[in-house]
């Protein structure tokens, strides 16, 4: 008997993610990851007394999403189309996450960057996933 091994996020032969859902729930799972990490180190830090609690950025959970982004984009093969919808997407998610980033200035660092790094997770994948799609088959 064969014994098949599942993968989480389910790819296609060409190792793209092949659904949004899978890509948006491993990108949140990042995210979350990354600010349980966050908040782990923040409360080691200030537990020694170096600076408060929740003054770590934020921003840092976002490193695992990246890393997923960055594989899905180099497992499309080399072309305009995948240049043009990463572009498109890392500017509006940068832009989406700052802005929020902005209206929760009067949160700690580690929520008003957790909520603009949860904010860039979600804008990229919303735009990258249908965008390179749409894009490859209008390139052909």
């Amino acid at each position: 008997m064969t014994e098949q091994q599942s993968s989480f996020p389910r790819r296609d032969a060409e190792g793209r993610i092949r659904t949004l859902g899978d890509l948006l729930g491993v990108g949140l799972a990042g995210v979350v990851i990354g600010l349980l990490v966050l908040v782990l180190f923040d409360a080691v830090f200030a537990s020694f007394g170096s600076g408060d609690f929740g003054q770590a950025n934020g921003w840092l959970a976002v490193i695992l999403p990246v890393w997923l982004f960055w594989e899905d984009f180099r497992a499309w093969e080399f072309g305009a189309a995948r240049v043009v919808a990463g572009l498109v997407a890392l500017a509006v998610a940068v832009v989406s996450g700052l802005l929020l980033a902005g209206v929760t200035t009067g949160l700690p660092p580690l929520l008003s960057g957790g909520v603009a790094a949860t904010t860039f997770t979600l804008v990229y994948a919303m735009i990258w996933f249908p965008g390179v799609r749409w894009l490859i088959r209008r390139t052909g």
